[in-house]
């Protein structure tokens, strides 16, 4: 078994000022899409000025914030922020939906669009690598925020979480920073690099982070308040379904085009 790590989740105090470790991550992921994005943007990989795509991101942040905890309140805890509403304003102490911020993000990418003369789909394939390494960020602030945890194992690496019932169990937050995050980042900007039909890049990212979650999910303690559901499967693998599916008909969509864009 190995020692969890005890971090403060308050990384600095300044006076009445706390400011938390899953804040800071959060600035993290939000500047790796900032640097890689201006890097693509260069290289070509979607017709639009440096400003611009900086106007993009601005709205991606928002969807990211918004999206998120309100997708975490509808999906996850919704009995609770009903009976606790000003809660639902206190996102540093956790509680993020990667699919609520998903859906933030694609509506803001649906706004950009239609401001830029763009199509959905040449939006989604440019920002489609910039997202795993925010992801990254994420799931490390979950595990410095003793949250999240997997569930109960007898493997070496086992950890005991504060705040938990003193069982060791996986730190899944790291199997997902791994999979969703690092794996994932990797084959997207390889995959991204050569010319693909319009679509395919967030084809890809939809089958990968779907698969990833869903492999991962088997060693996340499921949500006390909602247990498992129909099948065995918990929320988290339910809401990735969608996206795999979704992902791999629309990677044999675009195969069939021959309309082709740029992407380095």
């Amino acid at each position: 078994m190995l020692t969890y790590p005890q971090i403060d989740p308050v990384a600095l105090e300044l006076g009445p000022i706390k400011i938390h470790w899953y804040g800071l991550m959060y600035l993290l992921a939000f500047f790796f899409a900032w640097v890689l994005g201006r890097y693509r943007v260069r290289k070509g990989a979607l017709d639009i000025t440096v400003e611009r795509f900086e106007d993009l991101l601005f709205y991606c942040i928002l969807g990211v914030i918004l999206g998120g905890r309100l997708g975490y309140v509808i999906f996850y805890k919704f009995s609770y922020y009903l009976q606790h509403p000003l809660e639902i304003f206190a996102v540093w102490d956790g509680g993020m939906s990667f699919h609520g911020g998903l859906i933030g993000v694609l509506l803001a990418m649906l706004y950009f669009g239609h401001k830029e003369n763009k199509t959905f789909f040449q939006i989604s394939d440019f920002g489609a690598p910039l997202v795993p390494l925010g992801l990254a960020t994420g799931r490390l602030g979950n595990f410095i925020n003793g949250e999240l945890w997997g569930r109960t194992t007898d493997v070496p690496w086992g950890m005991v979480f504060p705040h938990s019932d003193g069982a060791v169990r996986h730190p899944s937050q790291l199997y997902q920073m791994a999979l969703e995050g690092i794996t994932l980042f990797v084959i997207l900007w390889l995959f991204s690099r050569k010319k693909r039909p319009t679509g395919q890049v967030s084809a890809v990212f939809l089958i990968g982070y779907g698969s990833f979650r869903f492999i991962a999910e088997y060693t996340r303690e499921p949500d006390s308040h909602l247990g498992f559901l129909a099948l065995g499967l918990s929320m988290g693998q339910w809401l990735s379904l969608p996206m795999i599916i979704a992902g791999i008909i629309l990677y044999i969509i675009s195969a069939k085009k021959s309309d082709r864009q740029p992407s380095h």
